[in-house]
């Protein structure tokens, strides 16, 4: 048991601050919201998902009996952006990332997968295998019109070769997508489980479909939490109904340890749609699971 009471610990993730020059992975709020097409403020999900992580500090995560709070990690704070500037705030993001050897990023809308994709292509110089959680394919060639928006993240990231879309296994979708879309996304090879396929076949299979397709190869994870149901997630910008549930997402996370993972994010937090939290405290133990998996002991 804590010797603070959660409602005390600092707003920071875990209520962590930490050295970022001796950390091994930091954690940064980015928070970018305007790249959204439906519900804007996820701006606000960053300082959300810290204080929700309040409710993780009582010890160990036990599938692994791993406590992340004792992780090597520090909260380095929100990036910097450009206001009301896409591509301005874009470059800015890259720049930042690129400081740190491995990141946690809370977002912000689903746009700055696309910068922190970009740093990690310029310091590994190969595309990396993608782990992708969500209801949306999110490979839209735009957003109405938006060339950079969220929708369109993962067919930048695709055709910059940042991600080998046959390392690429999407979890949980089921939105409503236009035929041409859908068709050029298998016919890049990316493997796709919708959320229907993870109630029907169960988290075992996921987990075999994940090591198959990532295989040994290096690995982001991106989590978009509209990959949860909106009845166990609410706040955030475009709910779709027959969703994940939250047992199941815990359940294929911490059975990941054998992926060779070099950065994540978790995004479309938002705060002002949300219930009792239970939205920023899904992103929060996302986030927590990770590190879990990931972090060294200080």
């Amino acid at each position: 048991m804590a010797t603070v009471p959660t409602f005390s610990v600092p707003p920071t993730f875990l209520g962590t601050v930490g050295d970022a020059a001796e950390a091994m992975i930091a954690i940064a709020g980015i928070p970018f919201d305007i790249g959204t097409t439906n519900r804007s403020g996820s701006r606000f999900g960053p300082s959300a998902v810290r204080l929700a992580s309040r409710m993780l500090v009582d010890g160990a995560n036990p599938g692994n009996w791993r406590d992340p709070q004792g992780m090597a990690f520090a909260d380095v704070g929100d990036f910097h952006l450009k206001l009301g500037d896409t591509l301005g705030s874009l470059a800015l993001i890259e720049r930042q990332a690129a400081s740190f050897d491995h990141l946690i990023a809370i977002g912000g809308d689903h746009t700055i997968s696309l910068p922190l994709l970009r740093a990690l292509k310029r310091k590994r110089g190969v595309p990396l295998a993608l782990v992708h959680f969500d209801a949306h394919v999110d490979t839209w060639p735009d957003c109405f019109g938006q060339a950079y928006g969220h929708g369109s993240v993962f067919w930048h990231a695709i055709n910059e070769g940042l991600v080998d879309p046959r390392r690429m296994v999407q979890i949980g979708i089921r939105s409503p997508v236009q035929k041409e879309v859908w068709d050029w996304t298998l016919a890049q090879g990316i493997t796709v489980v919708s959320a229907e396929d993870v109630h029907i076949n169960g988290v075992g299979a996921v987990i075999e479909t994940i090591a198959r397709v990532v295989g040994g190869v290096p690995a982001y994870l991106s989590f978009d939490i509209d990959a949860i149901d909106p009845a166990q997630a609410p706040g955030t910008g475009t709910p779709e109904i027959g969703g994940l549930f939250t047992w199941q997402v815990a359940a294929i996370l911490k059975r990941l340890g054998d992926v060779d993972w070099v950065g994540m994010d978790v995004v479309e937090v938002l705060p002002a749609h949300d219930m009792a939290e239970i939205t920023a405290l899904a992103a929060a133990t996302v986030a927590w699971h990770y590190l879990s998996l990931v972090g060294t002991p200080r």
